[in-house]
């Protein structure tokens, strides 16, 4: 397994595994996401790929098929009036193939998004995770995680 930045040519893969996303979120929150849609457009995702302040990172097989993802952005307050100036990568989105999991590409990718975050300067890296997706809640705390804040909601 190899892991890297995306290039445009992983389009089709990437976007199969945003599906994938979108189907556990829709099944889990279907008043909150769509069915059968796509996070990103075509042209958003190519300008996704060439931006350097949010970078994506594939893992792939020895045929450069996409195995799974790490989407991420880098964020950095300088001078708020509360919040300190660290810089800090947060994950995006992170899939893995659903027919894969279990085989540690997804925590590979997670490694290997920390290690470009310590060599990018960043003092944490950071995602949320959807209450409904106890699975990767599992997975990020098996990973080392602990929770920043919650976010909370009433239904009206």
């Amino acid at each position: 397994m190899n892991i890297r930045r995306a290039r445009s040519k992983d389009m089709d893969g990437i976007n199969k595994l945003l599906f994938q996303v979108l189907t556990v979120h829709h099944n889990g929150r279907p008043d909150l996401f769509k069915g059968n849609a796509k996070k990103y457009t075509d042209k958003e995702l190519l300008e996704i790929i060439a931006d350097d302040s949010r970078p994506i990172f594939v893992a792939t097989d020895d045929a450069d098929n996409v195995l799974g993802y790490a989407f991420c952005v880098f964020q950095q307050h300088t001078d708020d009036n509360i919040l300190t100036d660290i810089k800090t990568l947060y994950i995006d989105d992170l899939c893995v193939d659903q027919k894969l999991r279990g085989r540690h590409i997804g925590r590979q990718l997670y490694e290997y998004v920390l290690q470009f975050a310590r060599e990018s300067g960043c003092y944490n890296v950071t995602l949320n995770v959807w209450a409904l997706n106890e699975s990767a809640r599992k997975f990020y705390e098996a990973c080392g995680l602990v929770p920043q804040k919650f976010g909370m909601e009433c239904i009206l």
